[in-house]
């Protein structure tokens, strides 16, 4: 398909957002530990972030489930459903006050996400390259019939 290495250039950045947007909230949590900012500035730009990351994440399943790519879909469940279940149960926000209780735990579901996006990325790269690859060679039946008939 001709349009199938522009959808995986759009995965690609979808999930460099991502990976952006984790490693910003990991080094924020690492700012923290290390007194360079304060709860009330970390929890005000991880709270900023954190619902467009979700948002981020749940249409980057929905286009590959629409577009039929189901083990990708299968793939990118796992931290759909992790964000979806902190959303519901209303723990997605980072409070002010309980920053320093939660800041090791938080710091490793980013560091499991960030994990996660690399290698997902990985995983992104090389269908985009097989995708251009196919693009570029495959053979073009519609082609070669059109100078067959001229």
């Amino acid at each position: 398909m001709a349009w199938d290495p522009i959808l995986w250039i759009i995965f690609t950045i979808l999930n460099l957002t991502l990976l952006g947007l984790n490693f910003y909230q990991f080094l924020g949590f690492s700012d923290l530990e290390a007194d360079y900012l304060n709860p009330y500035e970390l929890s005000s730009r991880i709270n900023y972030v954190i619902v467009p990351e979700y948002l981020l994440h749940g249409a980057f399943c929905i286009l590959f489930l629409m577009t039929g790519h189901w083990i990708m879909f299968l793939i990118s469940l796992p931290p759909a459903y992790y964000n979806l279940k902190q959303y519901l149960s209303k723990q997605h926000l980072i409070d002010v006050t309980e920053v320093f209780q939660v800041v090791s735990a938080e710091k490793k579901a980013r560091i499991i996400k960030l994990g996660f996006y690399v290698l997902f990325f990985g995983l992104v790269v090389t269908r985009l390259a097989l995708s251009v690859v196919h693009a570029v060679f495959a053979d073009d039946d519609d082609a070669v019939n059109w100078l067959d008939a001229h």
